[in-house]
């Protein structure tokens, strides 16, 4: 029992030993010490600093350039004329109407009609014709020796030019049997078949010149006054051909709705089987500005919502730039947005831009935008 009394009280003299004697504080573990952190602005493709607390911002050295300003017009393709060719006389078709789709030449035959009794009249107003000459002429001969009035010699000469007009009638109707072509073209619709009855002012086919094609559009009111006749223009088709053309016309009065401006494209010739009526983008040049490319990523906003960029200023500080785009630049080898709004050379923030804020320091040595 003695022995058991003595470890009891060496055990509870030690507990009281430890809750009495203070304790020694433990030394601070540095490892767990925070960091400080800095705002690194290197060029773009450099390997950022060693220290893994730092933050990265990318930035690059962009140039101020001429930019040739574009006007975006929505549009569609547009045959240069499309015509529809009618028949001047009744009568029915005795030939084969040319195909839809053929390529006619101006003068190409169409659509022919019977002759019927034309060359009848035309021969009947040949003979009157005959008949007029010689009895004028016989008056001009007695009028020379006296024995013809004034008056029967007028008389004669009027039933001679009457006669002569009868002919050109009668030769014009023979003629106009044969419906042909006004210009070279497609047709494209035939109205008429074999043995159709046609009546003066009917269809009997269309035909489409494509030769040079159009492409035409209304032009903003804002607009209009920086285009002009004979600038140059690119188009994409909704089919994803792109061609290319010269401004030919610009209207002078806008349209009464929408206050916009007509204008037509003449398409170069080189840029074949264009079919009328397809949607078209049009880009129009127009007048030299200097500008900024940039790339779309490096776009932010403010506060207050607009869209601008942020720039490394002087003394490192972060600035905000409102700009505008006024383009876009489509090239693999350097895409991008043309944007306004900004001097000179600028040492653009083109990643991690939502990282810094206008107005903070950041650091860097900038000998790579020099």
């Amino acid at each position: 029992m003695k022995n058991q009394h003595i470890v009891s009280a060496g055990i509870l003299i030690a507990v009281v030993l430890w809750m009495v004697i203070p304790q020694s504080a433990e030394e601070p573990d540095e490892s767990n010490a925070p960091t400080v952190s800095t705002i690194m602005a290197v060029p773009e493709g450099v390997s950022p600093g060693e220290n893994p607390g730092d933050f990265i911002v990318r930035a690059a050295k962009i140039n101020q350039q001429t930019y040739g300003k574009k006007v975006r017009v929505r549009g569609r393709t547009q045959a240069f004329r499309h015509v529809e060719v009618r028949a001047e006389q009744a009568g029915r078709i005795v030939s084969e109407p040319v195909m839809r789709g053929a390529r006619v030449s101006e003068g190409d035959l169409l659509c022919e009609i019977a002759v019927d009794d034309r060359e009848s009249n035309l021969l009947e107003a040949s003979s009157r014709q005959e008949q007029a000459e010689f009895e004028y002429k016989a008056s001009l001969d007695l009028q020379t020796r006296g024995l013809q009035s004034d008056v029967i010699v007028a008389q004669l000469k009027a039933a001679l030019e009457s006669s002569k007009a009868g002919v050109a009638r009668a030769e014009l109707a023979l003629q106009r049997t044969k419906i042909v072509a006004p210009f070279d073209g497609i047709v494209e619709t035939r109205i008429v078949e074999l043995g159709d009855l046609l009546n003066a002012g009917t269809v009997c086919a269309s035909v489409l010149d494509d030769s040079p094609m159009l492409l035409v559009g209304l032009v903003p009111e804002q607009d209009i006054g920086s285009l002009s006749v004979g600038a140059r223009v690119a188009a994409d088709l909704l089919t994803g051909q792109r061609i290319a053309g010269t401004v030919s016309y610009l209207a002078r009065a806008a349209d009464n709705i929408s206050r916009s401006y007509r204008i037509e494209v003449e398409v170069d010739a080189s840029f074949e089987d264009i079919r009328q009526g397809i949607t078209a983008e049009i880009l129009v040049d127009s007048a030299d500005i200097q500008a900024h490319l940039i790339p779309s990523s490096a776009l932010t906003l403010d506060d207050s919502g607009l869209i601008g960029v942020k720039t490394i200023g002087a003394n490192n500080i972060i600035e905000f730039n409102n700009v505008s785009i006024v383009g876009d630049n489509t090239s693999a080898m350097n895409p991008g947005v043309w944007v306004t709004g900004l001097i000179g050379t600028i040492n653009l923030v083109t990643l991690g831009q939502e990282v810094v804020f206008p107005g903070q320091q950041v650091e860097s040595n900038f000998d790579w935008s020099r």
